[in-house]
């Protein structure tokens, strides 16, 4: 009640402001340009400085000064590398646009120029928080991983990008070809995975190599993205077209066989529109045995320059990715056994084959130096291809089934958002308004298969053939693969719609609050199941969800590089099953409390971020002790919302420049994620009668999940570090010499038990650490880098519940050649 209570309470408050806007758009003026580099190409993050005051240009080269008096000003273009440009310019009562302002670099030389100099992580705004706020004015924190990051330690995958975000580890790999992240305690999932800003899904591992940057709002992104867990949003950005012509050319080789060729090229077509494109192939082995994949992306793009205010950009992909699926070692008696990391124990004809494909249109239109509208559409086809054996659960001798499994699905999902985003002043206060509506459709299409048998009869069930995991010989088995045949196709639709608005009111210079609310429709369709030898169909029940998501920070900045918030925001996560009545379970709402502190140190140079949060769930779902009868409830689909779960932790970031040349990133942080309120053990006698004894009874006893332990996937530290210097000068300019290092603490595999469970099911997992080592030089046009990664050839394990034990990689080599054009 009291969140409703605030939700109105915050629509009331900021629709107040919003109808002030035209009266408060009189009462000032502003002075507004654009910066570009003399081939005409967006300057961006380039210092645009009034008297004492000094922004940054955004990424269209457009800065704006507001709330300026009347009279002659001296306006001057500056940054590292940059010759500066001075000029008077007169501002008279409203809007004042100047002409376009040309410096004399080139792209291609503003982008080396950038490379060398730094911008604090805390003034870039990322393009997550769908309007222009700087990091330092959120009451979250907020991470990017830069296209030089990527770059310097080779990644590959999203996953390897990922080591970089403090607070973000990978909870499981299953199969080794499913990554799942958890942040602050809760799965990523599907719906938490972003491209340039639409949903997208990570299947078949996203190609991350040729990445622009990743960023990661963490906490609670529900009032801007609906139906998201409360760990984080991820958004990968794909590179852009550019209106110079350029490119680069670069082979990767590494361990196991690893080939990869890359070309990105790009340029202009004419004086409006501008194209790139970007193309990589994959072929690579494993150091487990049989393990292999090949791979192929490809990203064309094109911008359309309309005019000054006005750019629409297309963006497509299409990744292709068979890899062999891998469920690594196993358990033995639901632990894990070392008997060694190469050994590969699925079929020898197991296939997993993804396509991806996806397209984007994005427009920004802006209609004065402080209204701007974007409008996206997105498109995006998955389809999986699988079949092989998994599930390896040895007993203690070393006996293990392995049941096959065959899979194809085929997912579509279209988003559409439009986002108006405004500055104005009300009441003496500066107010940033985003104001946005939005929608998600989605339509999965799976099949369940049948086998068919040597003796040609359908089975429901197939062993392949029962091996010993301590006996290599009986690993391949006898080589069938016997015919999957489609018995059912399954549709479920989802759709989703949201609105919300947001506003930053800036009450003074150091005073700063946030606000917003979103509502948020979902609708899960009711499934459609065809039996496919009948054509009968089977219909599931529609259910409905819908939640407001209010959000509230304060910001306090006593320093001009000093930020200091706390903040509140929910999110809503959708339950399955039925109450007692047997009607649907509404969403679990889900509290979020955040604080910290977020500090820029030696002119920005250094950055350092703290935070603490707690995340409160204080309604999960949970089996309901007793039915509409009150007679003891054995049925797991009936549920009541009762438990609670409390997520609880410490973040630490670090990263900046503070010699020319010298790059790091390093962070900390702490997890403790654990159910703090379950149903008791409680002992039920219920009848049970037989025939031969109608008097008969049972006892039933029904328990809750074991409390204060971590869950399953959480991981309790994480750290990372890396480190890279350029040599700036000298004989040996362009010598590059990189270290990183990731810690992955203490976790849990198997699964969380209940009060009542005589053996418990956890599989502890001990902490670790991998060590990156890497060296490599350019010159001119040229660059050579090599690495190698796991240095102390660690072992250790990512789990998914007992079955999918996968090792993490030894000692590995990795040369990447490259040539800029």
């Amino acid at each position: 009640m009291n969140i409703r209570i605030l939700s109105i309470s915050c629509i009331c408050l900021l629709l107040t402001l919003c109808c002030g806007v035209t009266y408060a758009q009189k009462a000032k003026s502003s002075l507004s340009g654009i910066v570009k580099t003399n081939d005409g190409t967006a300057a961006d993050n380039v210092t645009v400085s009034v008297k004492t005051v000094s922004i940054q240009t955004d990424e269209s080269g457009r800065f704006i000064f507001r709330n300026l008096m009347p009279g002659v000003y001296q306006l001057r273009i500056s940054g590292i590398g940059i010759k500066p440009v001075s000029m008077d310019v007169q501002v008279k009562e409203g809007g004042n646009e100047m002409n376009t302002i040309t410096i004399s670099e080139s792209s291609s030389q503003l982008n080396e120029i950038t490379v060398k100099a730094y911008r604090s992580s805390n003034e870039k705004p990322a393009t997550l928080g769908k309007v222009a706020i700087p990091p330092r004015d959120l009451p979250q924190s907020v991470q990017i991983i830069s296209t030089q990051v990527i770059q310097d330690q080779q990644a590959d995958r999203l996953g390897d990008v990922m080591k970089n975000v403090n607070g973000v580890a990978l909870g499981a790999n299953r199969g080794g070809v499913g990554e799942n992240f958890y942040a602050r305690g809760y799965s990523l999932g599907s719906n938490n995975i972003f491209k340039n800003g639409a949903r997208t899904s990570i299947g078949g591992s996203p190609e991350a190599s040729t990445l622009e940057s990743v960023e990661v709002l963490k906490g609670s992104a529900a009032l801007l993205y609906g139906g998201v867990t409360g760990g984080a949003v991820v958004n990968m950005i794909t590179k852009k077209p550019k209106f110079e012509h350029g490119g680069e050319v670069a082979f990767r080789t590494g361990s196991y066989g690893q080939y990869k060729p890359t070309v990105d090229v790009y340029g202009p077509i004419d004086d409006k529109f501008a194209f790139r494109i970007i193309g990589t192939g994959e072929k690579a082995g494993s150091f487990r045995d049989h393990v292999e994949s090949k791979r192929f992306y490809i990203n064309p793009s094109i911008l359309y320059r309309a005019s000054e205010k006005t750019d629409v950009l297309f963006q497509a992909d299409y990744l292709s990715s068979n890899y062999t699926p891998d469920f690594g070692v196993g358990s033995v008696n639901s632990q894990i056994v070392d008997f060694g990391r190469e050994k590969f124990l699925n079929t020898p004809w197991a296939y997993n084959k993804t396509n991806t494909t996806t397209l984007q249109l994005n427009a920004n239109h802006h209609f004065n130096d402080d209204w701007k509208i974007n409008a996206v559409a997105a498109y995006q086809s998955y389809d999986r291809n699988y079949y092989g054996a998994e599930r390896i659960q040895a007993n203690t001798a070393g006996i293990a089934a392995r049941n096959l499994t065959r899979a194809k699905t085929q997912e579509y999902t279209y988003n559409q958002q439009v986002n108006l985003t405004g500055h104005f002043q009300f009441l003496g206060i500066k107010n940033t308004l985003l104001v946005g509506v939005d929608a998600d459709q989605s339509r999965v299409t799976s099949n369940a298969f049948n086998f068919r048998n040597q003796a040609g009869q359908l089975v429901s069930t197939f062993n392949y053939g029962n091996m010993n995991v301590f006996d290599p010989s009986t690993y391949l088995g006898n080589g069938y693969m016997p015919e999957a045949v489609a018995i059912s196709r399954t549709l479920t639709p989802v759709y989703r719609y949201g609105a919300f608005i947001q506003n930053l009111f800036e009450l003074t210079s150091k005073f700063k609050v946030l606000a917003g609310i979103r509502y948020t429709d979902q609708k899960n369709a009711r499934t459609n199941a065809i039996a496919l030898a009948t054509g009968k169909p089977t219909l599931g029940a529609t259910k409905f969800d819908d939640a407001f998501s209010p959000k509230f920070g304060l910001i306090y900045q006593p320093f001009k590089q000093t930020s200091a918030y706390v903040s509140y925001a929910n999110n809503f996560i959708a339950n399955t099953g039925t109450d007692i009545y047997f009607q649907a379970l509404p969403p679990s709402t889900v509290d979020q409390f955040e604080a910290g502190i977020k500090n820029d140190f030696l002119g920005g140079k250094l950055s350092a971020n703290v935070t603490y949060y707690k995340i409160i769930n204080n309604n999960i779902a949970q089996t309901a002790e007793l039915d509409v009868n009150g007679v003891p409830n054995s049925n797991t689909n009936i549920k009541q919302l009762n438990g609670q779960t409390t997520s609880d932790g410490l973040e630490v970031d670090l990263s900046g420049a503070i010699l020319p040349g010298l790059n790091f990133l390093a962070g900390y942080s702490y997890n403790f994620m654990r159910y703090t309120k379950t149903a008791p053990i409680t002992s039920h006698t219920v009848p049970a009668p037989t025939a031969a004894n109608p008097n008969a009874t049972t006892t039933i006893v029904l328990a809750g999940m074991i409390e204060d332990v971590r869950l399953v996937g959480t991981t309790k530290h994480t750290a990372n570090a890396t480190l890279f210097y350029t040599v700036q000068s000298g004989k040996i300019k362009g010598l590059k010499l990189g270290a990183s290092a990731f810690y992955t603490g203490d976790r849990n595999g198997g699964w969380n038990d209940n009060k009542a469970a005589t053996t418990l099911r956890l599989i502890p997992l001990k902490a670790f650490t991998t060590i990156d080592l890497s060296a490599g030089y350019s010159w001119r046009r040229i660059s050579l880098l090599g690495k190698v990664s796991n240095i102390t050839n660690e072992l250790s394990y990512f789990v998914h519940e007992n079955y999918s034990v996968n090792p993490i990689p030894p000692r590995q080599f990795l040369t990447t050649v490259s040539y800029k054009f």
